[in-house]
């Protein structure tokens, strides 16, 4: 499930080392944007495509390389984050939360993307997509393996999965 190491390879970095560095780029935007400590996990062996009460923020990433970034957060912990974000207090999952979230996944996206692309020129990311739901399958059609690291945030669990290839 790991990602590829012709990618690796061509950042001169483990995949461990890539897993270190995207879960310190996520701890700084949640501690930075939405005043909110976040503590990683090991990643998970097999990916996750099945959701329940949870907001998925996501952003492609296009360029020398292809891939995904996605943030897979449960409603308790998305209106949290929304409700830190703008200052106010957010009940319902609703345009403001949707745009809070998709900016927390433009903003870890657009960091983890120099790793991969150090000035950033060659690596473009698009614009964030929301997706909400009671129960819904999420799956990619890429064939670029993937990396998926659980985080637990107001004893909440979340997971950031990201896939990049050729």
């Amino acid at each position: 499930m790991g990602l590829e190491a012709e990618v690796l390879s061509a950042v001169n970095l483990t995949e461990d080392e890539v897993r270190l560095k995207i879960a310190e780029i996520t701890k700084g935007v949640f501690s930075t944007m939405v005043m909110l400590d976040v503590v990683d996990q090991y990643p998970l062996t097999e990916p996750v495509t099945s959701f329940h009460e949870t907001l998925t923020s996501m952003v492609g990433l296009a360029g020398s390389y292809t891939g995904l970034l996605a943030l897979h957060c449960p409603k308790a912990l998305a209106l949290k984050v929304a409700s830190n974000m703008l200052g106010m207090e957010v009940a319902d999952i609703d345009e403001d939360v949707n745009d809070a979230m998709g900016e927390m996944a433009n903003m870890v996206g657009g960091d983890v993307k120099h790793i991969f692309s150090p000035k950033g020129s060659d690596l473009n990311l698009s614009t964030p997509t929301v997706i909400y739901g009671s129960d819904y399958n999420l799956e990619s059609i890429s064939q670029a393996g993937t990396l998926v690291i659980p985080f637990q945030c107001e004893g909440e669990r979340f997971l950031l999965s990201f896939k990049i290839g050729k």
